[in-house]
């Protein structure tokens, strides 16, 4: 069975929370953890055999089964922490030159802003944040909007799949397409996009992809990919130099091969997948989009504002992201964990608020409904 009620029971999740914050961190299903945890007690039964002969092996195979669920090569595909790493990985590998562009929108993840902030300041590029303005309406004008910002000196695109603060499924396919023939490098920010909707690597033909497993693919936490098409994998460097930093290198061996870790979070990647797949994960998604749709409809009635997007899964999926009136959000936080035992987050961007409701497949009906009432209750 696919009921919230069954799948809450086979999460770890403490059951006297309301957990509406999925998009946080992710949470793990306790047979995906359990597998974390059998390779971890597989390394120390025997860390020589594990990593210094088998490493190689296994990685290779966790690799190739995500490669099948992006739609992309294993060679083609390393394993790094988290997604901002994987933007890190990319950003700190450019050949930049003063006066060079990087192109992004306001809605672009904190500590990617800051990474291309330090990037700037050691290479005397730029890194332009063009505003992306709300209520959005058509992906057709957030295309000619972003483009409208590429300049001569444009040499790079960064944008997520999913915005983190707005929740907005982002139109990157359309923006790779120009970017490519324009000779600009594209750097998509993945983190919300694996397990929340379809990602398809081959036909969104970015130049860089990185996403994370532990977020709404549901594998354990320090799980995450970056992609990279093959022209630009002799030019890549990774972030820790190590033993795979060998002449006759590949890119996955100069990045795979970093001394000692634990990579039991990688191995159980192909697990997480898994256990999407048999608990029908299209039709979770699907009842998940239903809840956030309502929330969003349902706040928007409570505060008297305007929803930022149409109601499609075009614009959102199991995360969405509801403007509130004026308040002081950090009091409206505390009080509803304290008082209501509800786990949600609260936005701050570009002097507005906003809150930022996550559906996973534990969550129901009872638990929007726990919010609105707790929101109406206190606003």
């Amino acid at each position: 069975m696919n009921t919230a009620a069954d799948l809450r029971a086979r999460f770890l999740l403490d059951p006297d929370v309301i957990f509406l914050n999925h998009g946080s961190f992710g949470a793990c299903p306790i047979p995906v953890f359990d597998a974390y945890q059998r390779w971890q007690r597989e390394l120390e039964r025997q860390p020589v055999e594990f990593l210094g002969r088998r490493v190689d092996a296994l990685l290779d195979d966790a690799r190739a089964q995500l490669g099948v669920y992006l739609n992309a090569g294993p060679a083609d595909l390393i394993f790094v922490s988290n997604a901002t790493v994987g933007v890190n990985t990319v950003a700190r590998s450019l050949a930049l030159q003063p006066g060079d562009e990087i192109l992004a929108t306001d809605h672009e993840y904190g500590a990617c802003d800051y990474t291309w902030d330090f990037i700037c300041r050691r290479t005397g590029a730029c890194y332009v944040r063009h505003p992306i303005p709300l209520p959005v309406s058509s992906a057709e004008a957030i295309v000619e909007f972003l483009w409208s910002a590429v300049t001569p000196r444009t040499r790079v695109i960064f944008m997520s799949h999913i915005t983190s603060p707005m929740s907005l499924i982002l139109p990157v396919a359309e923006i790779c397409r120009r970017a490519r023939a324009a000779g600009i490098l594209t750097i998509i920010d993945g983190a919300h996009a694996p397990g929340q909707i379809p990602v398809d690597l081959a036909a969104l033909d970015a130049d860089f992809y990185t996403g994370n497993c532990h977020k709404w693919l549901c594998a354990p936490k320090g799980s995450a990919f970056l992609y990279a098409r093959r022209e630009h994998h002799r030019w890549l460097e990774p972030l820790v130099i190590s033993w795979g930093w060998l002449p006759d290198s590949t890119f996955v061996s100069r990045h795979q091969w970093q001394g000692t870790r634990d990579i039991a979070a990688f191995l159980s990647v192909p697990a997480a997948i898994e256990f999407q797949q048999a608990h029908d994960w299209d039709a979770v998604r699907a009842r998940c989009h239903t809840l956030a749709s309502q929330c969003r409809q349902q706040l928007a009635d409570l505060f008297g504002l305007a929803p930022i997007t149409p109601d499609s899964p075009d614009w959102f999926a199991q995360m969405v992201t509801v403007p509130l009136p004026p308040c002081d959000v950090t009091a409206l936080k505390t009080r509803l964990y304290d008082d209501y035992h509800i786990e949600v987050p609260f936005v701050t961007w570009n002097g507005s608020h906003y809150i930022r409701v996550s559906f996973q497949g534990y969550n129901d009906e009872r638990d929007l409904e726990a919010l609105v009432g707790a929101l109406g209750e206190m606003l």
